[in-house]
């Protein structure tokens, strides 16, 4: 029974992180705003992944930060990654292009957050703002911290994920097993060299 209640303490406390860090919209300006990627279908981005590129642009416009950052692989046969379809739609809809790159490595979260630290070394990159979904906030900046850069979040308020009560309750409780799955089971060489997470 004291092993059960522990249990359910660490899954309610976990879950009641991943929503009170969604309710965080924390616009400190940093060296670059990074876009977490979500499908796309032959370089246009999904109604999800569109959401969080135009609260990047957005945050751009602000001055948050002089570069946005697109993250994101691709999947068998896609003629473009995720990353390089988010770079493209800010293109489109005004962000200088000197301003956007892509970084189309990673088949998961943290496959995606490994690509841009390795990337933010190399280019002197010390603090991120990171867009992405409410609830999937607190995994990403769990991650990204981890592996050394100063990072905050700014989720989307739009999109199909934000919609309905019921899908918001159906992503908090994924993100609350991805989290604990990371934190319990993902050893430290893995969060260094790469694993396979959503």
């Amino acid at each position: 029974m004291g092993a059960l209640l522990v249990g359910l303490l660490v899954l309610g406390g976990t879950a009641f992180r991943v929503w009170q860090v969604a309710r965080i919209d924390d616009r400190t300006p940093a060296d670059a705003i990074v876009v977490l990627g979500a499908a796309q279908y032959n370089g246009r981005p999904s109604p999800i992944f569109a959401a969080r590129l135009a609260h990047a642009q957005q945050l751009y416009e602000q001055g948050v930060a002089g570069r946005i950052v697109t993250l994101g692989g691709g999947q068998a046969g896609d003629a473009t990654t995720e990353a390089e379809a988010g770079a493209q739609w800010l293109v489109d809809h005004g962000v200088p292009r000197d301003a956007v790159s892509a970084l189309g490595e990673g088949t998961d979260t943290l496959g995606s957050v490994q690509s841009f630290v390795a990337s933010a070394r190399e280019t002197g990159i010390r603090s991120a703002v990171i867009v992405s979904d409410p609830w999937h906030s607190l995994r990403a900046r769990t991650m990204m911290r981890d592996l050394g850069i100063d990072a905050w979040t700014s989720p989307t308020r739009s999109g199909p994920i934000v919609q309905t009560r019921r899908t918001e309750l159906r992503y908090i409780w994924r993100e609350t097993r991805a989290l604990l799955f990371y934190r319990f089971v993902t050893s430290p060489t893995d969060v260094v060299s790469g694993s396979s997470l959503d």
